[in-house]
């Protein structure tokens, strides 16, 4: 049974974290510094953005899991510590830094940077920072840690489960940011994620492999792919459940665990785009393939003028089937069926690829809605896929016109 709980990424047992204000940021009312930390080592996985320009941390981070195991993140957010020349020295001394504070190996701490590309990174602020991060941290600092890795995002991204496996109580749990920048081709976001289960790297690795092919590769804000943004998860073992080498029941149980924490922090850096006002999901059905599926899902869900008409509660369909047809997806336009849903209820709007009459009153009142469901009828086949994105808004432009100064 899954059961959702408080805790975020400190709900799994033996983990710590905590956030602080070191002075990166200008506004000193917000956290810039964050520390994640278990009281043993893990088992470590991580996937990184597509961007073929990467910041430094993610070079350093990728080098430091390399044997599959970590003990610790240090994310700085307000300077992303990307195309700098000392970029990877820099990096290298916020884990040094750490292993300083905590007396565990610098090649054990994972580190992530978020923010302004370009901007000379000074590790003095960190260092300042260190020992109130260090002390504050605590079983109830998720929400604090949360908060230290936010740019542009204007509410903290936190989930936890509750699940058994292999006879014992297990949790996994995570926080993220994400409002700007984001596309579909991993990462696109940070976010961490941590578990109590015991497991093995390799194991590891698969399952977040896996699993981003169904979620954060689903989500798109704006068609940019950032250059900082990965995924990490680390398993410290303390549930005391025998060790997942093998795929299996235990293997799949943890499989949905971890589905359960990444679908809810998707859902929420969707609904928090950049000046956003609606989470838009989109769901296809009836697609001969997978891939056709995702195709249809992630064109829908990315095109400016379908996101420009949600934000004006316009139920223009014709958006959505012009973005399947420029998709590339395989797909028989004269079999395609569309709705809009939200909670005021659901309504048809294309069948077979044609209109048909429906109330423009009845379909504004849904689209009105905080989260709108796109559903796309394929009718073509078996398989289908989710993505999720946002409505585009005049508050976007604003927030990206300034925003580095």
């Amino acid at each position: 049974m899954m059961k959702l709980i408080e805790g975020g990424v400190t709900a799994a047992q033996g983990f710590k974290a905590s956030g602080v204000h070191c002075g990166i940021r200008r506004n000193t009312s917000k956290n810039d510094l964050s520390l994640i930390v278990s009281s043993v080592p893990c088992a470590a996985a991580a996937v990184y953005t597509a961007n073929l320009v990467k910041g430094a941390p993610l070079t350093v981070t990728k080098k430091h899991i390399a044997d599959g195991r970590a003990q610790a993140v240090i994310c700085n957010s307000g300077n992303a510590n990307t195309c700098n020349a000392d970029g990877i020295e820099i990096a290298e001394g916020m884990a040094a830094l750490v292993s300083e504070k905590l007396t565990i190996p610098a090649d054990d701490v994972v580190v992530a940077s978020t923010g302004v590309i370009g901007q000379p990174l000074s590790l003095l602020p960190i260092r300042g920072g260190m020992d109130e991060l260090v002390e504050k941290l605590s079983e109830n600092g998720s929400h604090e840690a949360a908060l230290g890795i936010m740019t542009t995002d204007t509410v903290a991204k936190e989930v936890a489960v509750e699940f058994e496996c292999g006879g014992k109580t297990c949790r996994i749990g995570g926080i993220a940011k994400g409002s700007g920048m984001i596309h579909p081709n991993m990462a696109t976001m940070l976010v961490f994620i941590t578990s109590d289960v015991a497991i093995a790297p390799d194991l590891l690795q698969k399952a977040l492999s896996s699993d981003i092919q169904n979620t954060f590769n689903m989500i798109s804000i704006d068609g940019d792919t950032s250059t900082n943004d990965m995924v990490t998860l680390l398993c410290n073992g303390m549930a005391g459940n025998t060790e997942i080498t093998a795929e299996g029941e235990d293997f799949a149980t943890f499989m949905t665990a971890l589905n359960t924490v990444t679908v809810a922090l998707c859902r929420m850096i969707a609904g928090d785009g950049e000046g956003a006002t609606k989470l838009i999901e989109c769901r296809v059905s009836g697609a001969k393939t997978s891939e056709i599926a995702k195709t249809v899902a992630k064109s829908v869900i990315c095109s400016s003028l379908l996101k420009a008409a949600m934000f004006g509660a316009d139920a223009n369909w014709g958006r959505v089937l012009c973005a399947i047809g420029y998709s590339g997806a395989a797909v028989d336009v004269d079999r395609i069926d569309v709705s809009f849903k939200s909670d005021k209820g659901e309504i048809a709007v294309c069948k077979n690829g044609a209109g048909i009459a429906f109330s423009e009153e009845i379909a504004k009142e849904i689209l009105l809605e905080k989260e709108i469901e796109i559903m796309v009828a394929l009718n073509d086949g078996d398989c289908g896929s989710t993505a999720w994105g946002c409505d585009l808004t005049y508050d976007y432009v604003k927030i990206n016109g300034d925003y580095r100064t």
